[in-house]
């Protein structure tokens, strides 16, 4: 195991003890993304996890809320290819964290199992279009319908396990929040207003940078620019 520790200052809850903030990760994960980079030709100097990079990207995506909501509570669901991650956030710090199983991979193998596609072809028409006429009707509604079901559990997990009753937005991060209507679908779902996210909406885009792909790309990379 990867281990490191800070300490954030006095206890509130003693004045003889102090806060340690403690992060540990499997060595294998930490390595791999070690090896991704060094293919690149970079060298790692920090490996940050994920809930520290939603908590430092979600500075990027306050400005689009309420600017007067000082002390909202604000769930960013991150829906990955493989994994969902619900984050919770009081007065922009961590307060809580799961993972379940569910991401937009299953979307994609459904694709390739009614069209009889290859996984990356159906990982393609997913993004790009092409699909026949049934595939909004057959395939991606119940979809959508999936994606609302597991914000809602998640939501509710959060609820159930901790002093907060509610929350005041739901921010959809990753791949599958680009999905059309899905904020519309869960906003009213949960009746908690829903926004995507995109931390590059207050950035200055280099000419070279294709803005219509990053702005679709957007909530998927949330994390990598915390």
């Amino acid at each position: 195991v990867a281990i490191d520790f800070e300490v954030l200052g006095p206890s509130e809850d003693s004045a003889d003890q102090v806060d340690v903030l403690l992060a540990a990760c499997r060595k294998e994960n930490v390595e791999l993304r070690e090896d991704a980079l060094e293919i690149g030709g970079l060298t790692s100097k920090i490996v940050d996890i994920e809930a520290h990079a939603v908590e430092r990207a979600f500075d990027l995506i306050a400005r689009q809320m309420d600017e007067s909501a000082e002390e909202r509570t604000v769930a960013i669901v991150d829906i990955g290819s493989t994994m969902t991650t619900l984050s919770v956030l009081a007065d922009n710090t961590t307060v809580y964290t799961r993972e379940q199983l569910f991401g937009g991979r299953q979307l994609t193998e459904e694709i390739q199992r009614r069209y009889g596609l290859s996984f990356e072809e159906a990982g393609l028409a997913k993004k790009q279009g092409g699909l026949p006429d049934d595939y909004e009707r057959e395939v991606l509604d119940p979809f959508k319908e999936a994606v609302v079901q597991q914000v809602a559990r998640s939501l509710q997990f959060f609820f159930g396990s901790s002093q907060y009753n509610e929350v005041d937005y739901v921010v959809l991060a990753g791949g599958v929040a680009s999905v059309p209507e899905l904020s519309d679908m869960v906003q009213e779902k949960v009746g908690i207003k829903t926004i995507v996210a995109n931390p590059f909406s207050d950035m200055t885009l280099n000419s070279r940078v294709n803005a219509s792909a990053l702005s679709n790309d957007a909530p998927s990379l949330m994390i990598a620019c915390g």
